[in-house]
């Protein structure tokens, strides 16, 4: 039977019981579930900068950007997966798309687990960072407003017709494979034994970068799917990389892990697809990459090869419950002289420094003064018995991914990077005393007691 999704959404509502801030929850066991999926298109404008600052804006659409995701329906409230294909939503920003698509599922924002693709040819939202650079008369350098709120409008309509074509879902699907010649560690020992973390998106054309092991990474991708009896009606992907072959001349894109989703729902037309990217602040395709089309089509190619062999392996059980399980997590502001509160406003306000260092420092500030106020992290997760999906916040490395699969080996674990973006890289000690360092960290070293908190509290028995 041959299963017809609408262009702008495909419901697909699981049931999802009431769960309680701090690790408390309620569990449902034998609900009768529906699944629905939804979509909009999600593009910027030409003339849009990307990634925040990158200096060539916008000047062709090569691949439309979309908004993906799924609606959990049942005796309690709704739970909400979705994720944008683009770089990154920080603090109110984050708040804001929560909070609407929560509006439109009927739900509260706190179970909407909201992420990022985190291209880099795609735009970053912050609208505190854009008040800031409106007061120093740089208004829509970082993003357009009346974009996002035309947008805001797309996605309500989106979810909200989503809602009337719910599926019923009595059976998970599991499904794992190994991903090959993608994934590559940032992390690089030379010859002398010196550490560097220099390998990025397109290091292939370096030797010692191209030559040196894959290093620390998950190889594994990880599929859960829904399913109607025995018809299956939409897989969620998860894979730990950067999405990125080549970026930065103008050039919107969706990128290889778009193509390879794309492609895959065009071989399972019945089938909602959608791509989530993992913990991968320190993994990228450096090692197999040379900022080339060809590159970007044997990306492609090798990530929808990783698909189709966990949707072959994919096992059904019945689905017999759901729990929501939610944890704050609170970081330190990084204390680096350069990102006190003096400092970030001093550079924002500098008409003699670069447009890009102003966007940084105006993001900068406007998460220092989240931190300041006391605004915690929501690490949310969702317990459906024989998988765990987990959702982190920036760029957090891909030690945490392990780490959360460590808590929980008698179940799959899907662990989701890129959710409240603010953090921006979020090293583990070790990487913090080998030296990591970037001007998008933003969080200080002790970040992961915190976050093994956090893990703890949502992924316990």
């Amino acid at each position: 039977m041959k299963t017809v999704f609408p262009l702008n959404a495909v419901v697909v509502c699981l049931v999802a019981m009431v769960g309680l801030a701090g690790g408390l929850a309620d569990v449902t066991h034998g609900a009768e579930f529906r699944v629905a999926a939804f979509r909009a298109e999600a593009t910027i404008p030409l003339g849009h900068r990307c990634m925040g600052v990158l200096p060539t804006k916008s000047t062709r659409i090569v691949d439309p950007l979309e908004l993906r995701g799924l609606v959990l329906l049942g005796p309690g409230q709704p739970l909400v997966i979705a994720v944008f294909d683009w770089c990154e939503i920080r603090n109110d920003s984050y708040d804001l798309w929560r909070q609407v698509i929560a509006d439109a599922a009927g739900t509260s924002r706190e179970r909407v687990l909201l992420s990022c693709n985190h291209q880099h040819d795609a735009p970053v939202i912050d609208a505190g960072a854009e008040r800031l650079l409106r007061e120093v008369g740089l208004a829509g350098e970082l993003f357009d407003e009346a974009f996002q709120q035309r947008m805001v409008e797309r996605v309500t309509r989106a979810v909200r017709d989503a809602l009337g074509h719910a599926r019923p879902v009595t059976h998970l699907g599991i499904g794992e494979a190994r991903v090959e010649k993608i994934a590559s560690s940032r992390r690089v020992v030379d010859a002398r034994g010196r550490v560097s973390y220099a390998r990025g998106s397109g290091s292939g054309t370096i030797p010692a970068m191209r030559d040196a092991p894959e290093g620390a990474i998950d190889p594994m991708l990880k599929m859960i799917s829904f399913w109607d009896g025995d018809r299956p009606v939409v897989a969620l992907s998860c894979y730990a990389t950067h999405p990125m072959s080549y970026y930065g001349q103008g050039e919107v894109s969706w990128d290889f892990v778009g193509i390879a989703r794309h492609r895959m729902q065009q071989k399972h037309p019945d089938v909602f697809q959608i791509y989530v990217t993992g913990c991968s602040g320190d993994v990228t395709a450096g090692k197999y990459n040379r900022r080339t089309p060809e590159d970007r089509e044997a990306l492609a190619n090798r990530l929808l090869a990783g698909m189709e062999a966990a949707w072959k392996t994919t096992r059904r059980a019945p689905l017999k419950g759901a729990v929501f399980r939610l944890a704050h997590l609170e970081l330190e502001f990084h204390p680096s002289p350069s990102l006190t509160e003096q400092a970030l406003r001093s550079r924002l306000e500098d008409t003699k420094a670069s447009v890009e260092a102003r966007i940084l420092a105006a993001m900068g500030l406007a998460s220092r003064r989240r931190v300041a106020a006391g605004r915690p992290i929501d690490v949310p997760a969702i317990d459906l018995g024989e998988a765990k999906i987990v959702l982190l916040p920036g760029e957090a490395f891909v030690a945490y991914q392990k780490m959360a699969q460590s808590m929980r080996r008698d179940a799959t674990v899907m662990t989701i990077g890129y959710g409240e973006c603010w953090p921006g890289y979020i090293p583990t000690d070790a990487d913090f005393r080998d030296g990591f360092r970037d001007k998008w960290l933003w969080v200080a070293p002790g970040s992961e007691a915190r976050l093994r908190r956090a893990l703890q509290e949502v992924l316990r028995p």
